[in-house]
């Protein structure tokens, strides 16, 4: 490095921070609970998506997707705190946050409205972040260069998650057309759905594909992994230790377990065996799907959303699945899942059906107007987003392993250097 961007490096380092310390102010259950549900996604998407990716590749490739998604959680982490936290929550335009909280820069006591410090929102908002970065290496698995993914990923973060997730959550344009995503149908799982078919589409299928990989027992455990880590997000939204988090716990688990079921019946109704590969992606579907409404719909609302869902992306994976090399079917069951649980958020939050209702002044036609407006933006956003950015990059660095490296394997060489060549 040289001596300017050195020093330029460690003046940035040395300014002085808001100290990360809890208040008397601060409800210390809430923040308890804020900073478990934040370590819950952590554990969703690094031991949970590592090991499911990795049992979804050739034995071959198995290290060098494991190693993709550590490298992602490292630069979407540091990515979070030194721009992305900031350009989502800070003030700013409808757009975009502002650069009050780069470098995690005066950070409050206490998040506004709400009884946590400003510290555990960052974290649990970390959290959310790293998931649908990670969802994404295996979209692509055992053909990409390292290099390539880590340098896409961290322009994924500004082009695409950080506008959709300010335009949601941080009350940006997309929330002023009324649109709803309680805990991330939209902002997770049809981001990282809809950018993982651009990243398929674009970067081609591989030589040979792996389904169903290597090691289905890898693939579902770390899928259960998910199914568990990911009960993080909806209890996090809740923000704090409150009946809507066990309400949202549970809707989370029903609706995963009824996705679960469903996509075993259909598997039978089409006479094909019922599988434990099928059991997780239904689940996990139903689980993109309820993170939309999880605390608005009652019990009956997420047990049909879960099993409205399964049917959905069980088409969805018959129709588009041949079509596209999505090994980790990202598209299909986050992407689908979550587009489904956004459609059906208005239907189920009606009273009528035991949800929580609407303001007087939302109509169920006009909300699921807004919502269906919100997946067509959200969907393009994503696509039209990741292509640019994976462009970008490969004007730098080459998209692709070379066909020898794919062909012997991205973990060729001691302890898989092959996969971390940036050439």
């Amino acid at each position: 490095m040289r001596l300017p961007a050195a020093l330029f490096v460690t003046a940035m380092l040395t300014v002085p921070q808001t100290a990360f310390a809890q208040v008397a102010a601060a409800d210390s259950g809430d923040t308890a609970w804020m900073i478990l549900c934040a370590l819950l996604l952590l554990f969703a998407a690094l031991p949970g998506l590592m090991l499911r990716h990795a049992g979804q590749v050739n034995v071959r490739n198995a290290l060098s997707v494991m190693a993709q998604g550590a490298g992602v959680a490292a630069v979407v982490s540091l990515g979070w705190a030194i721009a992305g936290y900031s350009l989502v929550y800070a003030p700013g335009s409808d757009w975009l946050g502002g650069s009050a909280n780069l470098f995690l820069a005066n950070l409050g006591q206490l998040r506004d409205g709400l009884t946590v410090p400003e510290s555990a929102f960052v974290l649990f908002q970390m959290g959310s972040a790293l998931v649908p970065a990670c969802l994404l290496v295996g979209a692509v698995a055992e053909r990409t260069r390292i290099g390539w993914f880590l340098a896409f990923v961290i322009l994924w973060l500004l082009l695409v998650y950080v506008p959709v997730a300010h335009g949601i959550w941080a009350g940006g344009w997309l929330a002023s057309l009324g649109i709803m995503d309680f805990a991330g149908s939209l902002v997770i799982h049809m981001v990282a759905g809809f950018s993982a078919l651009a990243l398929a589409l674009i970067v081609g299928p591989r030589r040979e594909p792996s389904d169903p990989g290597h090691s289905p027992v890898l693939g579902i455990a770390g899928g259960a992994l998910v199914w568990i880590g990911l009960s993080g997000l909806v209890g996090g939204w809740a923000l704090g230790a409150t009946d809507d988090a066990a309400t949202a716990l549970l809707n989370h688990h029903f609706a995963g377990c009824a996705g679960a079921l469903g996509w075993a019946l259909l598997d039978r109704i089409r006479g094909s065996r019922s599988s434990a590969t099928g059991l997780l992606s239904g689940a996990l579907a139903g689980i993109a799907a309820i993170s939309a409404s999880a605390a608005l719909v009652g019990t009956g609302g997420a047990i049909l959303i879960g099993v409205i869902t399964a049917c959905i992306c069980h088409l969805g994976a018959g129709l588009v699945g041949r079509h596209i090399d999505d090994g980790a079917n990202i598209f299909i069951v986050h992407g689908l899942g979550g587009a489904t649980g956004t459609l059906l958020l208005p239907l189920f939050a009606l009273p009528l059906l035991g949800g929580v209702g609407f303001d007087p002044s939302v109509t169920l036609g006009s909300a699921l107007v807004s919502q269906a407006i919100g997946m067509v933006i959200v969907a393009l956003w994503a696509m039209v987003g990741s292509a640019v950015a994976a462009l970008i990059v490969s004007v730098i660095i080459p998209m692709r392993v070379s066909p020898q490296i794919e062909s012997d394997g991205l973990d060729a060489g001691q302890h898989g250097q092959q996969s971390w060549d940036f050439r």
